[in-house]
């Protein structure tokens, strides 16, 4: 089984308050983006692979393949401790973490604590950037609870897949759904979203293979007023998530997000924040720079997506 896991942006987000786990309630409104996406591969473990013999023939070559993670390998492969997951991941940056230790790895962990799940091999092509707040490795491991209980008959429904993916990060259970959904609490707390006056391309498949079927809200309508989504990631930076906590002041805004999304689009530019912008313009000014330029370009609207380093506009069609 072959899926294109596609990553996501966040419209507003709000880091509201510190909570005695460690961790942050959010607020934050996920949308999908599927003009960046990896490329994800699962078989039983005595299958044949459609994607291995391509991924050695383009990344097989310069870092080499290594069984021993390093960044400059751009194809590695491990095993997992109990054998019963080989991973091999191709990167053109090259593959910095050791696969093992995956999140596709990990999802499968989880399946197969609760399910005896067969042995697997997992295939994957990194696309999408790493460290660019865009949701990358979330998707990879919700694409992968998807694919293992669709390949083993599990049974379970998309909730049920939800609670497995919110082991493994905040947003990995918003791509069991994939569609526009408000993310609150650790960002595990999902409910609907629907645009009533607006539609935005570029948040539902656009091929006609909707691997994932959107929800309302996120398709086209002429009667609407229309606006396009581009997304622009920087070379050369990457930003720690940690870090980017380090400096932000939780605090309730004046105006609840659902209020401010319900306002006109060219509202949003004066009311709709990301909290992580101001740490991280300050240690990397030239995303604050590439921020104005997407105004200068005609966006109606640009911000830094979850705790960057990519930033994304709305320009009106």
């Amino acid at each position: 089984m072959i899926t294109c896991p596609n990553v996501k942006i966040n419209l507003g987000l709000n880091v509201l308050r510190k909570r005695p786990d460690g961790y942050h309630d959010l607020e934050t409104l996920f949308l999908p983006y599927y003009g960046i996406h990896d490329v994800l591969e699962i078989v039983d473990g005595d299958d044949y692979s459609r994607t291995s013999s391509g991924l050695f023939s383009r990344y097989g070559t310069g870092g080499g393949l290594s069984r021993q993670y390093s960044p400059a390998a751009q194809l590695a492969q491990a095993v997992s401790s109990d054998g019963k997951v080989m991973i091999t991941i191709a990167r053109e940056e090259g593959v910095g973490w050791d696969p093992a230790d995956d999140l596709c790895v990990r999802a499968y962990a989880a399946l197969d604590a609760d399910f005896g799940l067969p042995p697997v091999k997992i295939f994957l092509e990194k696309l999408s950037p790493v460290g660019a707040g865009l949701g990358g490795g979330s998707s990879d491991a919700a694409f992968a609870i998807r694919m293992l209980n669709g390949m083993f008959s599990l049974g379970l429904d998309d909730r049920g897949m939800a609670g497995y993916a919110a082991r493994l990060g905040s947003d990995c259970a918003f791509f069991i759904y994939n569609r526009p959904m408000i993310g609150e609490g650790r960002g595990e707390m999902l409910s609907e979203y629907s645009f009533d006056n607006i539609a935005i391309h570029g948040i539902a498949p656009d091929d006609g293979t909707e691997a994932v079927r959107p929800g309302p809200g996120s398709g086209t309508n002429a009667l609407m007023e229309e606006y396009e989504l581009k997304v622009a990631v920087p070379e050369g930076i990457a930003v720690s998530t940690a870090d980017a906590y380090r400096g932000v002041v939780p605090a309730v805004p004046e105006i609840p997000l659902r209020d401010i999304l319900a306002m006109p689009v060219s509202s949003w530019k004066e009311y709709l924040k990301n909290d992580f912008e101001k740490t991280v313009f300050a240690r990397y000014p030239r995303l604050e720079a590439m921020k104005l330029s997407l105004y200068d370009s005609g966006a109606v609207y640009a911000s830094m997506s979850g705790s960057g380093s990519a930033l994304f506009g709305i320009y009106r069609k």
